[in-house]
């Protein structure tokens, strides 16, 4: 049974990993759900259609991060907005679109007289700083140093920081209610057909396209855990500022092991290209500020072992039958 909802909504590019998802939850509890995207005649948009609620309850709009009109003309009339539509490249182009598109969706909010802005940022936003201690707790009081951005070429990051403190500063002017998410890599079972950034990478250690893991670390989410909190901090009043979407942080080596061990059938690396030097320390990431809030996370071996399947079922990966179950 599901909850009977009044309220319209906006998701900024619907189609992605993490916007389809919370699409899916939108729909789920009754919402009816303006989703933009490139193109609404496009295939790689199909699988949103075929989510429970979106014949009666979602609509497609083209619409464009650099065209203000084209977003404000999918906003105009809702209750809130999810801008979680952003370029993802390490070219430095991309960090023009990603703050114009930012403040575009934020100017448009603010005309439209939107109740709140729930805006995707990125763990890249927050951690990149040189002079921060390596066994410092990084909570959402942190924000990645410009500079360090610029001198290692991060665009991605780059262009995210200057999103989100943009999008604070333009919603302060217009008095405007928002808060921001900063996820680690996101990832989980797809919806959409196509490979995205984060689930590219994992299936790179079972292709044999990975031969050695670095000495490094990665911190974790999983993709649902990212929808659900989009939607309960929308749903939450006493919301507030900038939280952290975290589940934990693994060494290559345990990611690969855990994969090797789930799916043996595959060519996941066994050796470190830095061999040489002791294991690199994760860094540490608070997730208590939503998980104070009541949120939970599912652990990442399970995100991972679900991420595989889901290569699988989407025909990114040949299945075996010798496979282990979790």
């Amino acid at each position: 049974m599901h909850l009977i909802c009044d309220q319209v909504v906006c998701v900024t590019g619907a189609g992605g990993f993490i916007a389809s998802w919370v699409v899916k939850s939108l729909l789920e509890k009754g919402y009816t759900v303006r989703g933009t995207v490139r193109n609404p005649d496009d295939p790689k948009n199909d699988h949103l259609w075929e989510l429970q609620g979106a014949k009666e309850r979602l609509t497609l709009y083209k619409a464009e991060l650099l065209d203000y009109n084209s977003l404000f003309e999918a906003i105009n009339g809702c209750d809130g907005v999810f801008h979680i539509a952003s370029p993802v490249s390490e070219e430095e182009s991309m960090v023009e679109t990603a703050v114009i598109g930012s403040k575009n969706v934020i100017v448009a909010a603010a005309e439209a007289k939107v109740k709140r802005v729930v805006l995707t940022s990125s763990i890249g936003a927050v951690y990149m700083d040189p002079n921060r201690s390596p066994n410092e707790l990084i909570d959402e009081t942190f924000w990645s140093d410009l500079e360090f951005c610029k001198s290692t070429e991060s665009w991605y990051f780059y262009g995210k920081v200057l999103a989100e403190r943009l999008a604070w500063k333009e919603s302060k002017l217009r008095g405007l209610d928002i808060v921001t998410i900063s996820p680690v890599l996101v990832i989980g079972p797809l919806l959409q057909p196509t490979l995205n950034a984060s689930t590219a990478h994992i299936l790179e250690y079972l292709t044999g396209a990975v031969k050695t893991y670095s000495n490094s670390n990665l911190a974790f989410v999983d993709v649902r855990d990212v929808a659900s909190a989009h939607v309960f901090l929308f749903e939450t009043p006493s919301a507030k500022g900038r939280y952290i979407c975290y589940e934990s942080s693994l060494h290559l080596g345990e990611m690969a092991e855990i994969l090797a061990k789930y799916f043996p059938e595959y060519a996941v690396p066994t050796k470190c290209s830095g061999e040489v030097k002791p294991r690199a320390k994760p860094l540490s990431f608070s997730n208590q500020k939503l998980k104070g809030m009541g949120l939970d996370f599912i652990p990442v071996k399970q995100c991972l072992y679900e991420t595989v399947k889901s290569l699988q079922g989407k025909g990114h990966l040949p299945v075996f039958n010798h496979q282990n179950d979790i």
